[in-house]
């Protein structure tokens, strides 16, 4: 007999804290929504990039969610990576409409969610100040802004959000201390559960500042639930999982790009792939609780961590249906 949903939670509402389920084993994230949208014949040559399908095709971000929860992810992460009040302003959007999109982010993976009888948490995506930019600056840093301009930036993008009632924000691609201060400032007013999670690059953020200096602004804070590294070759992962265990005494968050490289001149990535799914492992012995894909990592791939995570027994139990995949 199929498992009966609990008809008092909505379609797609998790049982469950995604904390809790981080206290119980490791929890697997999507992949990258932008190559997903490409794959599905999307243009994403606009300077919102999967931004602008908010507001011209919701039903492709959509369907990108549902072929991750297919795929076996429990945790989606919404398109609003890229968005912006000020980009959508640029696009003759209005604040009213811009902040509906914000929330349609948020709907559309609650709705993908809803496709499968078990556990999905979604994660809003609240993206640097330099993906904003659409010049590649998220993987420099150091944009000339004070940590106040900063907070002034996103705080109506976390508002906005926050209003739409995700799971968890993911403060995501990081790549300065500065900038995590204010994300942390801003996110710490909104009541939800965070995750920190830096671009890194040779042991360092991509401004080039200590891992536990960086990972140090989490310790302590009661709002963040996790704290690692995303958007970073696979080779940078094994030097950033321990020291972000280490100084955070938190569960650790890990989703790498393929190993490809953004050329943001060119507007394209170059490179072959490195990413392996058999490096959860190693992740996972480190203090990885929740892990998964960035750029260029597809469904295909976050099925393999899916059968791999099955396969150890470190996956928490699916929380209301009888079958987490």
């Amino acid at each position: 007999m199929p498992p009966v949903r609990d008809p008092g939670r909505p379609a797609g509402a998790p049982s469950r804290p995604l904390a809790t389920a981080l206290a119980a084993g490791t929890v697997l994230l999507d992949g990258g929504l932008s190559n997903q949208l490409e794959a599905q014949g999307c243009d994403l040559s606009d300077d919102l990039w999967s931004a602008r399908l908010l507001a011209d095709g919701p039903e492709q971000i959509e369907a990108a969610h549902t072929a991750y929860v297919r795929a076996g992810a429990q945790v989606l992460i919404t398109a609003s990576y890229q968005a912006s009040f000020e980009g959508f302003r640029q696009r003759g959007i209005g604040r009213a409409e811009a902040a509906g999109l914000f929330a349609r982010s948020v709907e559309l993976a609650r709705r993908a969610a809803g496709a499968v009888d078990r556990d999905v948490w979604v994660a809003a995506s609240v993206g640097p100040y330099g993906a904003v930019t659409a010049d590649g600056a998220e993987y420099r840093g150091r944009y000339g802004l004070t940590i106040r301009e900063l907070e002034r930036f996103h705080r109506p993008r976390i508002e906005a959000l926050a209003a739409a009632g995700p799971d968890v924000l993911a403060l995501e691609t990081v790549p300065d201390i500065d900038e995590a201060q204010a994300l942390l400032r801003v996110a710490g007013e909104c009541g939800l559960p965070v995750w920190l999670s830096y671009t890194v690059a040779g042991g360092r953020t991509r401004a080039g500042q200590r891992l536990e200096e960086a990972f140090g602004l989490a310790a302590g804070e009661e709002h963040v639930m996790a704290a690692g590294v995303n958007c970073c070759d696979p080779t940078d992962v094994d030097g950033a999982v321990r020291p972000a265990a280490e100084v955070t005494g938190k569960p650790v968050v890990v989703y790498p790009n393929s190993g490809e490289r953004w050329d943001a001149q060119e507007r394209e990535w170059a490179g072959g792939a490195t990413f392996d799914a058999g490096l959860v492992r190693a992740w996972q012995d480190a203090g990885a609780r929740l892990v998964g894909g960035c750029c260029r990592v597809g469904p295909a791939t976050i099925a393999e961590l899916a059968a791999l995570l099955r396969e150890g027994g470190t996956t928490p139990e699916p929380g209301g249906a009888e079958n987490a995949w």
